[in-house]
């Protein structure tokens, strides 16, 4: 299953999206701009007082709940300051429920116990100015820090290319 997040105000691009991806793709979509997400206030209740789940209630505990189900997340952003917005961020912050407080090392570096088995791999999608090497290398660390890969970081205008490595259902 592929998860779209779209953090714009764009729905033009989830709907263009929608007209290259494969068909026999399981899909699930959220347009942010109609859910009320909060930022990440570092409680650490999602690691030690309830486990898995986060302790601010908002539309984020559906987005949480399928990114565990998803083989991909896609995540559409505008930009900020030659990276993703404020927006886009907060979609990674708020995914600590997924890990454990736990540390363990994996080669040389430490890295958090994984929850669930499930893996979901990353991409991004961005519309605006940005450095793309950065947020290429970005996205790289972002995918290691939750065991997975990185899918690549591509512009609105390359939309082809990255629903071309979205997974069959």
């Amino acid at each position: 299953m592929v998860l779209i997040i779209n953090t714009t105000s764009d729905k033009n691009i989830t709907a263009a999206m929608g007209s290259v991806i494969d068909p026999d793709v399981e899909t699930v979509v959220f347009e942010c701009s109609e859910l009320k997400i909060s930022h990440c206030i570092g409680c650490n209740y999602c690691w030690l007082k309830t486990p898995g789940e986060c302790s601010i209630k908002d539309d984020y505990e559906k987005i949480v709940k399928e990114i565990i189900r998803a083989d991909q997340m896609w995540v559409i952003s505008d930009t900020a300051l030659g990276f993703i917005d404020h927006k886009g961020k907060n979609i990674f912050d708020r995914i600590l429920p997924i890990l454990e407080m736990y540390l363990k090392f994996k080669g040389d570096q430490m890295r958090h116990v994984m929850r669930y088995d499930k893996r979901t791999d990353l991409g991004l999608i961005v519309t605006g100015e940005c450095d793309m090497s950065y947020l290429d290398r970005w996205s790289r660390r972002a995918a290691l820090n939750i065991d997975s890969d990185s899918l690549g970081v591509y512009t609105a205008d390359q939309l082809k290319e990255a629903c071309a490595c979205m997974v069959r259902g």
